[in-house]
């Protein structure tokens, strides 16, 4: 009979860093961004590398996600694309496009907050970063600071759906 795998557990560090990624998911939403923020640093030394929060509405980039933000930030400060010695803490569990770049990336440990039934692709829907099949599998820590990751998302999206929305310009002939 298989033994259960121990699920992973969150480092000090990994705590301090998801309370930098809240305060960021706070700042997307109030600049009308889905609250979603992350932080990526140095797993041995706990240097930040690179800090986001989703700028998808303000890009107008449908790619513009906390995680890629971060990711692209890291490679930069590091010179180079491979992150294995770094940890990716996120606000929300990862997208398949983001699951794909933190597996593109080697980033070396992933760290996430609540998870997301609809779209996430760590542990929810999909199995991305644990899939035996593709090259590289970070070590993942799920549930870290979930409680208030969750409510800031659920009070965001409440909010929108509550919203009055001016009407949209109409196309075509003018009278």
């Amino acid at each position: 009979m298989p033994r259960a795998v121990e699920p992973m557990k969150p480092t000090d560090l990994d705590r301090r860093a998801m309370r930098r990624a809240l305060r960021l998911a706070r700042a997307a939403a109030a600049a009308g961004e889905a609250p979603v923020g992350a932080v990526i640093y140095e797993t041995s030394t706990g240097r930040a590398l690179g800090a986001a929060h989703n700028l998808r509405e303000a890009d107008a980039d449908p790619c513009a996600h906390a995680e890629l933000l971060a990711i692209r930030a890291a490679a930069a400060a590091l010179g180079d694309w491979r992150l294995n010695a770094c940890t990716l803490v996120v606000t929300l569990e990862p997208c398949a496009m983001c699951a794909g770049a933190i597996v593109n990336a080697r980033v070396g440990r992933l760290v996430y907050g609540a998870s997301d039934p609809k779209a996430g692709a760590v542990e929810s829907l999909f199995r991305i970063c644990s899939d035996a099949r593709l090259n590289h599998r970070p070590e993942i820590v799920a549930g870290v600071m979930a409680e208030p990751s969750a409510a800031l998302l659920r009070s965001f999206f409440r909010a929108r759906r509550g919203a009055v929305k001016p009407p949209k310009p109409r196309r075509g002939p003018q009278a």
